[in-house]
């Protein structure tokens, strides 16, 4: 007999005045339970179990429509409400695997209401990394683990790491490059450029501004910068990257990320440019 059949019979039988800890305890194997807290997970219980189809056949339509592609995706309700955020290296097998018929058993509540799914595609795992914490912080999802903004102080991350700077990795554009710039402060932003430098007058002016500007503050998104230190001093440390106080000047920051574009080996080596000139380093690790 199914759970929700099972807090039915027994709901039947209390009639009126339902014991819901009870409930919570001999139906649902959870002691102790405070008697709201009990309540609640009576209800959602009967939830679970009364939307399996209506939740399997949303995964299949979401999962038929996804890419096979490295990705960040938001799990939603009926009302578009977020419930999860999470990151995949191939959306379509990740979304697939979240409707799995096992994992109904065992599913959380706000997980069996979802309804829809949306997805931005990415060009690296640091761009994953980022546009994930992101969302989190932005749409509060109930399903995602609340661990609040990323520091340095729970990050192993080396104290030359640990300061502004702007990276390059792959965008899912061919032609472009995500310049992901990250201060010192814990302040981020990431544009896409062109690799041809057609965006680089803007884009150099919007950095320079970014580091430099009496107005810098005025970036009061979450502050994500932990993230992309931690990532250098990981699986990022081949990653090419720029230091922007190299730069004195909009024009040679301009010079610089136009020097790294060009370079045919951007994304096979890492690449560091002074006085813009490129220098190769460390050959990337498969």
């Amino acid at each position: 007999m199914l759970i929700r059949d099972r807090l039915l019979a027994r709901l039947a039988e209390m009639g009126g005045a339902p014991d819901h800890q009870w409930l919570a305890a001999e139906v649902l194997g959870i002691r102790n339970a405070p008697p709201e807290l009990a309540k609640r997970l009576v209800a959602q219980a009967l939830v679970v179990e009364d939307r399996r189809d209506a939740w399997k056949r949303a995964g299949d339509r979401i999962a038929a429509n996804a890419p096979d592609a490295p990705g960040v995706y938001v799990l939603r309700d009926e009302g578009g409400r977020p419930i999860y955020v999470g990151k995949a290296n191939h959306l379509r097998r990740r979304l697939r695997a979240h409707f799995a018929t096992r994992r109904w058993r065992g599913l959380k509540a706000p997980f069996a209401r979802i309804a829809g799914a949306d997805w931005h595609e990415v060009g690296s795992e640091l761009e994953a990394l980022l546009r994930e914490a992101a969302l989190i912080a932005d749409l509060q999802p109930p399903a995602n683990v609340q661990v609040g903004a990323p520091n340095l102080e729970t990050r192993a991350i080396p104290d030359r790491l640990a300061r502004d700077v702007i990276v390059v990795v792959p965008s899912v554009d061919a032609a472009s490059a995500e310049l992901v710039a990250a201060r010192a402060g814990g302040e981020w932003l990431m544009a896409r450029t062109a690799r041809d430098g057609s965006g680089l007058k803007a884009d150099a002016t919007r950095l320079m501004r970014f580091f430099r500007s009496p107005l810098r503050d005025r970036f009061t998104a979450a502050r994500l910068a932990p993230i992309v230190f931690s990532w250098l001093a990981g699986r990022g440390a081949t990653a090419s990257r720029i230091d922007p106080h190299d730069a004195p000047t909009i024009a040679a920051l301009r010079a610089r990320l136009r020097a790294l574009l060009e370079d045919a080996d951007l994304f096979a080596e890492r690449i560091v440019v002074v006085d813009s000139e490129v220098r190769t380093t460390n050959r990337v690790r498969p």
